[in-house]
Order: structure tokens, then sequence, then C-alpha cells
């Protein structure tokens, strides 16, 4: 679901959040960042230092075209070759339950950064659940769409075992938030109401 952002477009509601989460004039890192779309919108409205990184060529040419900084990058093996400390803000937008390593991407992250921003869908809602067990089958939804067999999600979490992997880490939460099933904001993601009824989360977090 989309709603309209503060410069009047059209954006991903999760992104959206992101956005707010973000100091104006600060150094951003979107990693897996596709066309631009957070990018440009956080380059307009808070005049930050952004820079991408982008797995699919295409993603990379349409943002470049855009005037974007994006270079062509995979999360799993290139955040090691980014200096400690470089940015004030590293984002990862419903891309962590497709990497191979989400720990380790984790811990890059707040390497890289003072804060990290993580939002991912989550597996533990009722409607997940539901499914599973009705069926016998691989859940399949608006924010987890792909078939088993063809889908890009290779570590799917709830949001419990997120803040679990938080806290084993010494990752201290500054906000969390979950959406429902329309993009609305209705549960603090800390609590097991948000694993029940939040279809997604958003997490800004710090190096304990």
């Amino acid at each position: 679901m989309s709603e309209p952002a503060t410069d009047g477009r059209l954006m991903r509601v999760d992104l959206r959040l992101i956005a707010d989460m973000v100091e104006p004039h600060t150094r951003v890192l979107d990693i897996g960042c596709g066309e631009g779309e957070l990018l440009d919108h956080l380059n307009q409205t808070k005049l930050v230092d952004g820079r991408g990184i982008e797995l699919s060529m295409a993603g990379v040419r349409s943002a470049v075209a855009q005037g974007m900084s994006v270079i062509q990058g995979d999360a799993d093996t290139d955040l090691k070759d980014y200096p400690s400390g470089a940015f004030d803000y590293v984002i990862l937008s419903q891309t962590l339950q497709a990497t191979r390593d989400p720990k380790g991407v984790l811990t890059h992250m707040l390497r890289i950064g003072r804060r990290a921003i993580v939002s991912f869908p989550n597996f533990g809602h009722w409607r997940v659940r539901w499914s599973l067990l009705r069926h016998g089958r691989m859940p399949n939804t608006e924010n987890l769409s792909y078939q088993w067999y063809d889908t890009p999600n290779i570590h799917l979490c709830t949001i419990l075992d997120f803040t679990d992997l938080c806290r084993s880490l010494g990752i201290t939460v500054e906000r969390a938030v979950s959406l429902d099933a329309e993009g609305r904001v209705r549960y603090d993601a800390g609590g097991l109401l948000a694993n029940w009824l939040g279809e997604q989360a958003v997490f800004l977090l710090k190096r304990g």
C-alpha cells in the first residue's frame, strides 16, 4: 500500500515511515535501493548525502539516470568493504529476509552506520499462521507473494525472531512499529500483539 509522502508523491508506507526516521543533512546508505525511490525522496526532502547499493543492474541504471549515486552490489558480500562509521543511517527495506547471512548483514550495517533502519514482512502474522494450519502449504500473501519454489526470501522471520536477534547482538531498538494489512501503523512492534497482528515491521536500531 502507498500513501502520499511529504512532497505529495505516492510512496510505500514502510518507506514513508523510514523517511520519517531519518534526520535532515545526514549521510545515508540505502541497501537494495531498487530504482532509488527512497533515496530520491530523502535527497529532496531531507537534503541528505544519499548513496545506494542495488543488486539489479536495471535498478542501478534507472537510479543513476535520475542523478542518484548508486552502485551495483550485494549486501551479503560487499558491506565488509565499507569503512566503519561512514554513514549516519544504513537502510535495508524489505530485503533482510532475502539475504544469505541476515546476522552478518545486520552486524555490518551497525558497524558502517551510527543507526540502522530495517523493515521486513512478519511471518508470525495470524493470516500466515492460519494459512499454513488450514492448507498445509507455504502461505501466499500480499507481502509474501512468491511461491515457495521461486521466492527470493530464504530467511523468513517473525517480529519476535528479529527482536531476539537484536538482543543477542547487543543492538538497541530505538523505535519499532508494525503495520496492519491495510498498511496503517497500528502497534508497537516490541509487543506480542504486533507479532500476531502486524503484517510488516519497521525498526530503528543503534549499537548498544
